[in-house]
């Protein structure tokens, strides 16, 4: 899916050190090579006219064998956003959610939605618009739950591969009928194993080395799920190591069901530990009300969590504690968790991270000040804090030599002498702002109108018009 020819992008490039840092690296240039894989980053800084000898003297590329892609003032590169966790099968339904909580707005929004999309034709219009959206807000990689059904998850995935958005998709298993609906619901645990199993199968065959797509193991959350069922997915996963990704302690509610349906369990995410699921490639949304305990062991088994701050304030399910997730030892990354978060952008769940944890804050006696989240903080969440959750830490979230080219291209926009804005968008620069000051900005009034370009893999997969 990479690009035909060699590439170089030239100009500003911001991406996170780590979490209280970023890096930000100018006059710079950047080698991609045929398989969308960064080959050298040179920071020794020259005017754009270099670049043909810079080229030489690095790689021996000649410029009529190259792409070139230079930012132009105003503008930088950043890294592709991680969406950690979101349900491409509920798309239509973002911001419908009125007054519901977690488990009125399942029965009431989501399931009959989402039993829809056994209707190809239907599932194909959300599907894509989905990708093409997340696409366009700068979502490179997404953790994608489908549905139950086995035909529209493998069409999430073919379209996934088709428009170039790097994916985990995952069919949904969920059997039990003392929760699930009659018109949804896997019959019994062996055909929710075999369907699960025909749709790896399926990823196995479009993208066999799971270079863009691939698979992920999707029990729902526990309430819909039987214990044989959350084991056998368990099995599958040991067998062929693949990602696992579900729910845990979203809703207070949610947690009183898990521990009247599962008694045996000392917690909710004991019981994932119990039947095998709490493993160093799980991927948990949410976790707003674990325990010391609960966090103690999500920790020891390296699990990881998506932390959902738009979904979580819409639903009223809580404030997730990401400083203290961060203190357990606990990688966490971002999640736009639509339908429950009402908006596509991991730059509005970065934001609202950052709100959210000014909430926390408010709710505490102490360390009122070390709970709020900065900038550079939130945006390594929505970048190397995501790629660590998906598993792709290696090979996305950074500009790093050996990384894969998953990147946008931000634009924003100056203000002339009489105050008019060169650009759409909420995004004014004056001409006098720090580049941090900047970055800021960007995070708290940017949108899609100020990507102007999207690659995966070294693949242009967006391109503002």
């Amino acid at each position: 899916m990479a690009g035909p020819k060699k590439q170089v992008f030239v100009g500003t490039f911001i991406s996170s050190k780590n979490p209280k840092e970023l890096n930000y690296n100018h006059d710079t240039l950047v080698c991609v090579d045929e398989e969308g894989k960064i080959v050298k980053v040179d920071t020794e800084g020259g005017s754009t006219d270099q670049i043909e000898e810079r080229l030489v003297t690095l790689l021996n590329w000649k410029l009529s064998e190259v792409d070139v892609h230079i930012a132009k003032p105003g503008e930088f590169f950043f890294p592709g956003f991680v969406d950690s966790h979101v349900h491409a099968s509920q798309y239509p339904n973002v911001g419908i959610f009125g007054k519901t909580t977690l488990l009125d707005w399942l029965e009431k929004y989501t399931f009959p939605l989402e039993a829809s999309l056994k209707d190809l034709a239907k599932a194909r219009r959300v599907y894509g618009s989905c990708v093409r959206r997340t696409l366009s807000h700068g979502t490179t990689t997404a953790a994608y739950y489908a549905t139950i059904d086995v035909a529209a998850t493998n069409l999430l995935a073919d379209l996934c591969l088709e428009l170039g958005q790097r994916a985990l998709v995952g069919r949904v298993c969920m059997d039990n009928p003392d929760f699930c609906p009659s018109y949804y619901r896997d019959e019994s645990v062996e055909e929710g194993l075999e369907k699960t199993r025909q749709t790896i199968q399926h990823v196995q065959k479009i993208d066999p080395e799971f270079k863009l797509v691939s698979p992920v193991l999707t029990p729902r959350f526990a309430p819909t799920c039987s214990r044989e069922s959350m084991k056998g997915l368990a099995k599958i996963q040991k067998e062929l190591d693949l990602p696992v990704q579900t729910h845990v302690s979203e809703n207070e509610g949610e947690c009183d069901l898990v521990a009247k349906l599962f008694p045996e369990s000392e917690s909710y995410t004991h019981l994932y530990d119990d039947c095998g699921l709490l493993t160093p490639r799980t991927i948990l949304a949410h976790a707003i009300h674990l325990s010391e305990a609960e966090a103690k062991l999500i920790a020891q088994r390296g699990s990881k969590i998506s932390h959902c701050p738009c979904s979580n304030s819409s639903l009223t399910s809580g404030s997730a504690r990401v400083r203290w997730l961060w203190d357990k030892g606990i990688t966490v990354g971002l999640g736009t968790d639509m339908s429950g978060g009402y908006s596509p952008s991991i730059l509005e769940a970065a934001r609202q991270a950052a709100l959210v944890s000014r909430h926390v804050a408010m709710g505490q006696q102490e360390e009122k000040e070390r709970s709020k989240l900065t900038v550079e903080e939130v945006l390594y969440l929505a970048t190397r804090g995501g790629a660590d959750v998906v598993g792709l830490s290696d090979r996305i979230g950074g500009f790093e030599e050996g990384m894969e080219w998953d990147a946008q291209l931000i634009r924003l926009g100056g203000v002339d002498e009489e105050g008019v804005a060169e650009e759409d968008g909420n995004v004014n620069v004056f001409g006098w702002e720090t580049w941090e000051e900047k970055v800021a900005k960007w995070l708290f009034n940017g949108d899609d109108r100020n990507v102007k370009s999207v690659w995966v893999r070294g693949r242009m997969v967006h391109a503002r018009k």
